[in-house]
């Protein structure tokens, strides 16, 4: 048997329909900006694999770092025990973090960093002998992974749709759009004045698996500062928007109110290695403080602060803080804002949004606009047979590039956008 066959004997694989559905294809290498293939192509990855590959695959200065690193100290349980990887990366987000926050809990990927944010915030209120603050209000079609804690706080539809009887119940706003802010900063009040809200937890700025949908940080702003008024804790999921996604470090830069809680993945390790974060504020430990062994906080993984991990963190992250790097994501920006621009009034385009270096573009179809969308067997071929990839949420084409990409590359994806819509 080949691979393709023992791999179809033997594996299954996330989000994938068991019939009818993608051939998967065998990745030999991968390199900068292209995948290479078994059987010889080479696909050019324009959303940075799962948006995790910031800085391009294979980077030589990740690699050096987790080579050197597994040399010297591959794991040690991280209870009882730490490793200067640990204090190291945890000092360098610390010091691109809003100033609020002061503390760093490892886990080991993006449903992890949610879990921990949302049991904090459960226990913080439990700590402190305020049980009926047992609420969390979260934006309705939000993605927060894939574990218990992380579904319920998250869309109500076709991911979660087995397990609804098991999700703990949450209060959902609409997503924000020009004319219902005051119908939906009422409601807000009207929830958080019953004192019964443990937390607020949302994707500032970009709900990314929802279809890159884009709000206004003013109005964030406003839920934030009526949230932190009334003592609701604040949790920003940056896993998808940090590290540079949307122009800034942190989509929280935009906003003058800072998020109790802050999630972080993805782009954490440059792409290397399994990794989650979940800092937090002084006050939020405060109640953890104390010499009763039931208020300690009893949350932790095998693999939590791999020293591995935390050496590729590293390097990612002085890739990231680099001269070049902070360059290349205002050129990303503008050349995505410029296709934007060309792009908004198209008449096969029902809209078309931008923030920093992340685009989505939301075809018009018969059906409504979801990660369902039946045109998404149509798109992904597409693309794919032009050796590029792009992986639709349902009708929205998004594009995430890593920060390595040239101008001419780029333009190579926006030329097979163009084709696809003319194609239609």
């Amino acid at each position: 048997m080949n691979w393709l066959e023992r791999d179809s004997d033997s594996i299954w694989h996330p989000f994938t329909q068991l019939v009818n559905g993608f051939e998967h294809i065998m990745v030999e290498k991968a390199e900068g900006m292209y995948l290479h293939t078994s059987d010889g192509r080479k696909i050019m990855d324009a959303i940075s694999s799962w948006w995790v590959n910031l800085h391009g695959h294979s980077h030589p200065k990740i690699a050096e770092a987790v080579a050197k690193q597994a040399q010297n100290l591959e794991h040690v349980i991280f209870a009882g025990f730490t490793h200067a990887p640990a204090i190291e990366l945890a000092e360098k987000l610390l010091s691109i973090l809003p100033e609020n926050q002061s503390k760093i809990f490892y886990s080991d990927n993006g449903s992890t960093a949610n879990e921990v944010a949302l049991k904090m915030a459960f226990q913080y209120w439990y700590n402190k002998g305020y049980e009926k603050r047992r609420k969390v209000i979260a934006f309705d079609g939000a993605y927060h992974g894939d574990t218990f804690g992380a579904m319920a706080v998250g869309d109500r539809g076709p991911f979660s749709a087995p397990f609804s009887p098991f999700l703990f119940d949450v209060e959902f706003l609409p997503m924000p759009v020009n004319g219902n802010e005051d119908e939906l900063i009422q409601k807000f009040y009207q929830l958080v004045d019953t004192e019964q809200v443990a937390a607020f937890i949302f994707e500032p700025l970009v709900l990314g698996s929802a279809g890159m949908k884009m709000y206004d940080a003013k109005f964030l702003d406003k839920l934030i500062n009526i949230a932190q008024d009334k003592g609701v804790i604040c949790i920003a999921d940056e896993v998808f928007t940090g590290f540079g996604r949307t122009g800034k470090h942190f989509a929280s830069d935009y906003l003058e109110n800072k998020p109790d809680i802050f999630c972080l993945s993805k782009g954490l390790t440059g792409g290397t290695m399994a990794l989650g974060v979940t800092s937090c504020t002084d006050e939020i430990m405060e109640p953890y403080k104390s010499t009763d062994i039931m208020k300690t906080f009893f949350h932790g993984h095998s693999f939590t602060a791999n020293p591995i991990a935390c050496a590729a963190s590293i390097a990612s992250f002085e890739l990231l803080v680099s001269e070049e790097t902070q360059s290349q994501i205002v050129k990303i920006s503008q050349w995505q804002k410029d296709f934007h621009d060309k792009l908004s009034s198209h008449p096969k385009v029902q809209n078309s949004r931008v923030l920093g270096t992340i685009f989505a573009l939301e075809l018009k179809t018969e059906a409504d606009t979801s990660y369902v969308n039946e045109v998404r067997h149509k798109l992904y071929p597409f693309f794919l047979e032009r050796d590029i990839l792009l992986r639709p949420l349902g009708n929205v084409i998004y594009i995430l590039p890593p920060y390595i990409i040239k101008k001419e590359e780029i333009e190579k994806v926006y030329e097979a956008v163009e084709e696809m819509l003319e194609s239609l």
